[in-house]
């Protein structure tokens, strides 16, 4: 039976919006957060620095991953530098390239050894991972999103790709494999399984773990209910058997 308990594998939230991320810091099972330009839009953040601020402030105790804005690799670094002088527990994202598809490896391999604490994301290939790992070996603690989810979107079974991306950092102390972007819940056990350190997961995602070791019976019948309750809700109307036969020979 699948059991938080038994878990070895680390769960981040992965949400932007301050209200979301303290009700995540005060359930134990929450081991840190990550966010990105795209979920902070979702949630209407208007100023970077001053949410980032406001829950760095707030939650001082557990890594928190938040992104570089721009695109060209100098300015990069000038943002990931700042970025990590606002806390101790930040990880700095880098995207693994810029979007001319030029690889940060270069700036990686820089921060890393410059002691700043990376999280390198939006990485889909092993050869982007064997790239990574190289450019942070030796360096400060960082992690390595490898979007899981999105290749499972690609119709490719992720889990070969993430089991390989495992052994490739295994002989790196200082980085953790992160299983980004998950679809169900069932990828938590799957990434437990493999070795993976850490996963994140959105706010659908973690509600789901009150249906851990359901008994699949009960959730049948509450399944049907719950379909007939809504056709009920609805005003749904079929007429009876009798009254379309009786109409049909009416006609």
């Amino acid at each position: 039976m699948n059991s938080l308990s038994q878990l070895q594998i680390k769960i981040f939230a992965d949400v932007a919006d301050k209200a979301g991320m303290l009700e995540m810091y005060r359930n134990p099972i929450i081991r840190g957060f990550t966010t990105n330009p795209t979920l902070m839009r979702k949630a209407g953040v208007r100023d970077y620095e001053a949410f980032a601020r406001e829950v760095l402030d707030s939650i001082p105790d557990r890594p928190i991953s938040l992104e570089v804005l721009a695109d060209e690799f100098s300015e990069m670094e000038a943002q990931a530098r700042t970025i990590a002088g606002w806390a101790d527990n930040v990880f700095v994202k880098i995207p693994v390239t810029n979007t001319k598809g030029a690889s940060s490896a270069e700036l990686v391999h820089r921060l890393t050894h410059d002691g700043i604490q990376l999280n390198v994301t939006a990485l889909m290939t092993l050869h982007q991972v064997r790239t990574v790992a190289e450019a942070l070996s030796g360096g400060a603690p960082a992690s390595v999103s490898v979007f899981a989810g999105r290749i499972a979107d690609t119709g490719r079974d992720p889990m070969p790709v993430m089991a390989a991306a495992v052994e490739m950092l295994r002989e790196d102390p200082n980085a953790e494999l992160i299983w980004a972007s998950p679809r169900e819940l069932l990828n938590v056990f799957q990434a437990d399984a493999i070795g993976c350190h850490i996963i994140t997961a959105t706010n659908d995602i973690l509600k789901k773990l009150t249906l851990l070791g359901k008994d699949l019976s009960d959730y049948s019948l509450e399944t049907v209910k719950m379909f007939y309750s809504d056709a009920v809700a609805s005003g749904f109307a079929l007429a009876r058997a009798t009254e379309r036969r009786g109409a049909a020979i009416s006609l």
